[in-house]
């Protein structure tokens, strides 16, 4: 009997489901991302992209993991941002409510003026 108690006690630790996070950052080149969120709900994206440039917009793109790409955001002017020597554009955007990506997910930031698609993977 103890041996049962044991053996299903140490399969509940094993598959019990830890707390999921979409918390993540990410970088690719000059381009930053960084994703916050709780379980597979994003709450708020903010990304970045090194320099100041005029026209500068970006958009976020997600790749499920089956590898199909669809748009989620249309494209959003990005704000210079100057801090000592450091000069930035950044982005940000709030889902209210959050928003629910499928396990595995990868949510993307794309620039129109940087190469570069820094990618969070949404996981539990």
């Amino acid at each position: 009997m103890r041996k049962m108690i044991y053996a299903l006690t140490a399969a509940a630790l094993v598959f019990a489901a830890a707390p999921a996070h979409a918390d993540a950052k990410a970088k690719d080149g000059k381009v930053g991302l960084s994703v916050y969120g709780k379980g597979l709900r994003v709450d708020e994206v903010g990304a970045h992209v090194e320099g100041h440039s005029t026209g500068v917009r970006a958009r976020l793109i997600t790749y499920t993991p089956k590898g199909y790409r669809s748009e989620i955001t249309g494209w959003r002017d990005a704000t210079p941002v100057s801090a000592a020597m450091t000069r930035l554009s950044t982005v940000g955007w709030t889902f209210k409510g959050g928003r629910k990506f499928a396990q595995g997910t990868r949510l993307c930031v794309e620039f129109n003026v940087m190469q570069g698609e820094p990618c969070a993977v949404i996981h539990r």
